[in-house]
């Protein structure tokens, strides 16, 4: 679907269909009044007949000029006072699914006239763009036939009033980078370990990079090894996939700016290593290089949108299996740190491809770095699948993420990072275990990393519960990118 702004008065439209917001108190905005007086009050008449639900999201069509606006859809905005974020969004769908059952080129659409509690009009623009670009999204390229998919409107134009149209097109032409990065991060989650190896994950970046002109470096298990990134490497051991650390350069400030840097877990599929997962959805297991999927797809909504600051993007990527050169439980490695760590389970691997990566990203300077990771299952049971655990010990850091969360409606909540938690990771054998017990296992997780980020401000973003959703609807989600593009952009103040 595209996505346009229309400036036309609402009576003088031309369309195969209007999308009107009814409002608390069964009341037309604006513009659904003056498009209800030139077609004789049908729309009114129909609301006071009580043929639309009040539920939001709920729609009724009516017939009106096939000269003019051939149908009309109105969509119902709920019965609260104020219309709440949650059911303008549920608004917005309703209008979207009913519009995927219509043919026509175009649909014009006036829900954001609808002021929504704590939400500005840019906010109810880009949300049509975003929820519009997530209902349009498919994933079948692995099918060998398409399945037919239903005529449905190929445009949707936003109505805005001529003075507003400069702001909205830019509103709307950063909603679609976003919605691009987004895509770009589903479509890597959702490709199998098969053929989303670490080589595929640089071969994307490569081919991002030549695009928006971002400077792409792919280092090999030598260079590895020259760094002495004795982590990384030893979750790629057992593996036939060999692995990458990719390093992505978007320059887009002053050169002196100290950048942002983005680092991404990149396991391209986990068994578990020698630790095996039990065999049930370990298909999801392609899903563990999310956090790099996400860094990925927010290095295009960023250089699309042409945000003015500097990032920098590490990724390490690898596949964790089990095999005759795989580490074991209670081997000893040395991180490119110096630190060494007793990998009493080879399952938590994530944390020991990102500790080496959060050492290299130190040569940067980064103004901050936040690091993204499918990390742990004990996120998932804290949290659930509507939040990304946030952790930091820098509380400037963390408020400015919880504040692009919200703004976002990719929402994160704070988890504690005390010094206590730290005692659950000592070793007899090693500086650290690579984890601590059932007990905080997030937590730990975190404290983890910690020890490999005193250079800079950091914060870790545990995807585990947000990164994909299961069941019928299974699939990649693109979180964090509308997180981590919205807290870029309002640190370039672009928002």
């Amino acid at each position: 679907m595209q996505f346009s702004i229309k400036t036309s008065a609402a009576e003088s439209l031309k369309t195969a269909c209007a999308v009107i917001p009814v409002l608390p108190g069964r009341k037309l905005g604006a513009a659904g009044a003056a498009l209800d007086a030139a077609l004789g009050g049908s729309l009114a008449a129909a609301i006071a007949h009580g043929d639309l639900q009040p539920k939001a999201g709920s729609t009724l069509m009516i017939y009106g000029d096939p000269k003019r606006v051939a149908r009309v859809l109105l969509v119902s905005m709920g019965e609260e006072a104020q219309v709440s974020e949650k059911s303008y969004t549920e608004a917005v769908r309703g209008a979207l699914r009913h519009l995927a059952t219509l043919s026509g080129s175009e649909a014009v659409s006036a829900l954001h006239e609808a002021e929504v509690a704590g939400r500005s009009s840019d906010w109810r623009l880009r949300t049509q763009v975003t929820l519009g670009r997530e209902a349009s999204y498919r994933f079948d390229r692995m099918k060998s036939k398409k399945e037919p998919q239903p005529p449905r409107p190929e445009r949707l134009a936003l109505l805005v009033e001529r003075a507003a149209s400069a702001a909205a097109e830019r509103e709307i032409a950063h909603a679609v980078a976003l919605a691009n990065g987004v895509d770009l991060a589903k479509d890597l989650g959702n490709l199998p370990g098969n053929v989303c190896t670490p080589a595929y994950l640089a071969d994307a970046a490569t081919r991002l990079g030549n695009e928006f002109k971002i400077k792409v470096q792919v280092l090999e298990r030598r260079q590895m090894q020259a760094l002495r990134m004795g982590a990384l490497l030893a979750v790629a051991q057992g593996s036939e996939q060999t692995p990458r650390l990719i390093v992505l350069q978007y320059q887009g400030g002053p050169a002196k700016q100290a950048p942002v840097a983005l680092v991404g877990k990149g396991i391209t599929f986990d068994t578990g290593g020698i630790s095996l997962k039990p065999a049930a959805e370990m298909d999801e297991m392609k899903y563990d290089m999310c956090g790099a999927a996400s860094v990925l797809g927010t290095f295009r909504a960023v250089a699309e949108m042409k945000l003015p600051i500097n990032l920098v993007g590490v990724i390490p990527a690898a596949e964790n299996m089990p095999g005759g050169g795989a580490t074991r439980p209670g081997d000893v490695v040395t991180s490119m740190s110096g630190q060494t760590i007793e990998i009493l389970n080879t399952d938590a691997e994530g944390r020991l491809v990102l500790c080496d990566a959060l050492t290299y990203v130190e040569r940067f300077k980064p103004a901050a770095v936040i690091d993204v990771a499918t990390l742990t299952g004990a996120c998932v049971i804290a949290l659930g699948h509507h939040n990304t655990g946030l952790f930091s010990a820098s509380d400037a850091l963390a408020d400015e993420l919880v504040a692009a969360g919200r703004e976002s409606g990719d929402r994160c909540w704070r988890m504690p990072l005390e010094d206590e938690y730290q005692d659950q990771l000592k070793s007899p054998f090693a500086d650290v275990a690579n984890i601590g017990g059932r007990a905080g296992g997030s937590i730990t997780a975190a404290c983890f990393l910690s020890r490999f980020t005193k250079a800079y401000d950091w914060a870790h973003l545990d995807i585990a519960g947000t990164a994909w959703r299961s069941g019928a609807a299974k699939g990649s989600s693109g979180r964090p990118v509308p997180l981590l593009a919205g807290f870029l952009a309002a640190r370039a103040g672009s928002r």
